[in-house]
């Protein structure tokens, strides 16, 4: 069986095209085109591929540094006074008709204080906001089942910058950060102080 091979000849501006010649070129730009979406298809799917393994990577770490904070959290918040009893890990709100309203890292329970924490890799303005508006939505949803404790919120991350530790003591949070193998919970004080909902 022969093959054929086909040869793109050269385009000579000064020749006359030929209906063979211009037949050719099309194929041939036909070709690489083909290739061309091939190679970018390649390249979406090793995209995505991509974006999957760091979001899978995201959650790893998330987890690391939830499994960080757990074991000492209810011993630290006792220098502030509170006697937590219960430890809840990523608790789930739901509605009277059972859709989604929001998800909670930690929550701490003692008789008539509950202490939600927001866990991040590393916290910024826009999380701290989340967890401002999720202090709201429980609040009503405590409401709405005649719980009349009061409720607190915390922010734990592993790099909190400095404005974002302001910004998220200011709004009444308590700050929960690294501290050589363990970790150091910061409290809202002086101008700031801690917010109940």
């Amino acid at each position: 069986m022969q093959t054929q091979t086909q040869e793109t000849e050269s385009y000579d501006p000064a020749e006359k095209p030929t209906f063979e010649k211009v037949w050719a070129m099309m194929q041939d730009n036909a070709r690489q085109m083909q290739k061309l979406r091939k190679s970018q298809k390649e390249t979406a799917l090793q995209m995505k591929e991509t974006d999957r393994k760091i979001s899978k990577l995201g959650d790893s770490i998330g987890d690391i540094i939830e499994e960080m904070v757990k074991p000492n959290l209810l011993e630290k918040f006792r220098a502030f006074g509170f006697v937590f009893t219960k430890l809840y890990k990523n608790a789930e709100l739901r509605d009277e008709k059972n859709n989604f309203l929001t998800e909670i890292d930690f929550t701490l329970e003692d008789g008539d204080k509950v202490m939600l924490v927001e866990v991040k890799t590393k916290p910024n303005t826009g999380d701290i906001i989340e967890h401002l508006e999720r202090m709201e939505k429980v609040r009503i949803y405590a409401d709405k089942r005649n719980d009349k404790r009061k409720y607190l919120g915390a922010i734990a991350g592993m790099v909190i910058n400095e404005n974002e530790k302001l910004f998220a003591l200011k709004n009444g949070f308590y700050v929960i950060e690294p501290s050589g193998e363990t970790f150091d919970i910061i409290a809202p004080e002086g101008c700031f102080s801690p917010r109940e909902w």
